[in-house]
């Protein structure tokens, strides 16, 4: 006789066990540091399968964690303590819904499959991230940002309206649409979503992208235009010669000269760049910047911007290549990380509201100068920010940074062994404690730093170990929004459904 199963997951097609050959690929993500051992894992590929599946976890008292492309850079999905992992990655539709007059994105739906799916039918785009295998589950509620933010804003800057599944006191799943009205009854969890990181009040199974100013029913009108083609230009500097004050002077001009080319409006926003500082074992220092060819003056900009970044700095230029292409053959610079999808990682981050000081591009250079520690993917990166993300208020959207020019990430990765964790992850713990060593080992919101990017997340801002600024890690990641958040939390996931290590937490 068959007993009849009354604790486990309902046995069917979209239900992955440990004894299924695919459930190893599904429970490893981008940081090969955090391998989940769920005891199953649900494959949803509609909103009704999210309400399945969460009502399954919350009455058989399982944990339950959300994921979209599975590119978290901790353990927000992978903790040991999560029991079921739903995995949203058969939820790729992009439509235009003519109810909403917006275009409907599936959370799962990767950027790789989201730019050239709204270009091929209307020609149109969102300034979303250059990492092609991100899910735009995580990457819109944590903010949205990429080449072409400087001109069009953050992707959540043209959040129309958004389904979310949360669970509410009673514990049953509840499918709730949100939308940027003023009048919307969940107008707050329309906002909570626009910046307040992913995995914090509910399942996120679709979004509706309507520009702000856009009207009418045409769907080539309601999002920005894509570029038709992009003049690209990619700068090398060799590490051989290159002394501790030369690589700060280039990366103080370089920031120097965001600082001064990021207003609003200004028309040096339509170009975007990346200052990617690796470690002197990599050999080279590189710099990506592209500008839609249509802009004023687009050649001499990129001209003018690579002069103001060598000023006083010695270096020779090793390689210079400069491009014109067509917007959907080689159209943006794609960092599909991980490098290495077997590798490990540890990354952290931070917004700057004006040029380091010397003494930090000094911390830096010293740092990514270090013979005594060797890894080619240790680094800095340095993102063109600013423009028209700073045209909007900082509690218009959860994401709090409208002021910063550049947004910077530390990191270190590609190792494979657990044996090399402390050495690598200490190599960057120190670099970035050191960097901010004036205000406690951490960006603090000031006149420089303007805290650090959820989307990037890092456990160690709540840690008082390395987080000694007496600014807990929510201000520095939501600054004065988190209130709001909180409240947000409290209507919509009373009962902490939804968390990690550096969840919203309910008001005390």
């Amino acid at each position: 006789m068959i007993e009849e199963q009354t604790h486990g997951p309902p046995l069917d097609a979209s239900t992955v066990t440990p004894a299924d050959p695919r459930y190893q690929g599904l429970v490893e993500g981008y940081n090969h540091r955090f391998t989940g051992r769920p005891e199953y894992v649900r494959l949803a590929g509609t909103t009704a399968e999210v309400v399945e599946a969460l009502d399954e976890a919350v009455s058989t008292g399982r944990r339950i964690a959300v994921r979209s492309g599975g590119h978290c850079f901790e353990d927000f999905s992978a903790s040991p303590d999560i029991a079921v992992l739903l995995d949203l990655s058969p939820m790729t539709g992009v439509r235009y819904d003519r109810r909403l007059r917006a275009v409907e994105v599936e959370a799962g739906a990767t950027l790789g499959r989201v730019y050239p799916a709204l270009y091929d039918a209307w020609g149109v785009t969102i300034p979303g991230g250059t990492c092609f295998e991100v899910g735009m589950g995580g990457h819109v509620t944590g903010g949205g940002y990429g080449h072409l933010s400087r001109r069009d804003g953050l992707v959540v800057d043209h959040l129309y309206a958004v389904e979310v599944v949360v669970v509410g006191p009673a514990g049953r799943a509840e499918v709730l649409v949100a939308t940027r009205e003023p009048d919307d009854p969940h107008r707050g969890l329309w906002w909570a979503m626009t910046g307040g990181g992913g995995g914090n009040f509910g399942v996120v199974t679709r979004f509706w992208l309507r520009s702000p100013d856009a009207d009418g029913a045409d769907p080539s009108r309601l999002l920005p235009r894509a570029p038709e083609r992009i003049r690209r230009r990619d700068v090398l500097w060799s590490w051989d010669g290159m002394s501790e004050a030369a690589l700060a002077r280039l990366i103080g001009n370089y920031c120097g000269w965001l600082e001064q080319n990021s207003a609003v409006g200004s028309p040096a926003t339509n170009l975007w760049s990346n200052l990617i500082v690796m470690h002197r074992s990599a050999g080279t220092v590189t710099m990506t910047a592209v500008v839609d060819d249509a802009a004023p003056d687009a050649e001499k900009l990129l001209e003018g911007q690579l002069q103001a970044i060598v000023d006083g700095t010695g270096l020779t230029t090793s390689s210079d290549a400069q491009d014109v292409v067509p917007w959907m053959a080689s159209w943006m610079p794609s960092y599909s990380w991980p490098n290495d999808p077997q590798g490990r990682y540890k990354h952290k981050a931070a917004y700057l509201r004006r040029c380091p000081t010397d003494g930090q591009l000094a911390t830096i250079a010293r740092y990514l100068g270090d013979t005594s520690y060797a890894n080619p993917m240790a680094a800095v990166v340095l993102t063109a920010f600013g423009g028209q993300v700073n045209a909007v208020r900082p509690d218009a959207t959860a994401s709090a940074q409208r002021d910063s020019v550049v947004k910077a990430s530390y990191s270190t990765g590609g190792w494979h062994s657990p044996d090399d964790d402390e050495r690598h992850i200490d190599w960057v713990r120190r670099f970035y404690r050191d960097v901010y060593a004036d205000t406690g080992g951490v960006p603090v919101p000031g006149a420089v730093s303007d805290g650090s990017y959820i989307s990037y997340p890092d456990g160690d801002l709540a840690d008082p170990a390395w987080n000694t600024s007496g600014v807990p890690w929510h201000t520095l990641y939501y600054k004065d929004n988190y209130p709001r958040l909180q409240r947000v939390k409290q209507r919509y996931d009373p009962r902490d459904v939804f968390r990690h290590r550096l969840s919203v937490r309910p008001p005390a």
